[in-house]
């Protein structure tokens, strides 16, 4: 007969191992979650590596710089480069929402915006932590 040893933690050990696993684990799930929701619904015409403009500009560094002014990017609509809108995350939360409503003629077409603030506030976020 084999004899097993059991080895017996105390609950408090095992509660904080847990805490601590979920603390580590956040940033890194939100940080997935701003990804995938930027991949999701802006990948396809923007990307956040610097200079890499597809048929919409870099969105590198994006917070703090001027509407319809990425440089190597030649396809912004007078509406955008003319509004002198400065982005930061109100007026990037408001454009995402409905590009339409803040940037009369813009370019992003067929884009319409996204209704859930929830998705906005998880690309907001991911911009932010890419060097937005």
């Amino acid at each position: 007969m084999h004899r097993h040893s059991q080895v017996f933690m105390p609950t408090s050990v095992i509660a904080q191992a847990l805490v601590l696993a979920v603390v580590v684990a956040e940033p890194s799930a939100a940080a997935d979650d701003g990804q995938l929701a930027f991949n999701n619904n802006c990948r396809t015409c923007h990307s956040i590596k610097e200079g890499d403009n597809r048929l919409g500009p870099s969105l590198h560094k994006i917070f703090g710089a001027k509407a319809g002014a990425a440089k190597g990017y030649s396809l912004y609509s007078e509406g955008l480069r003319s509004s002198g809108i400065t982005w930061d995350e109100a007026t990037l939360d408001k454009f995402i929402a409905n590009p339409d409503a803040v940037i009369p003629n813009n370019n992003m077409n067929p884009y319409t915006g996204i209704t859930d603030a929830a998705v906005r506030a998880k690309i907001i976020a991911y911009l932010k932590s890419q060097g937005g």
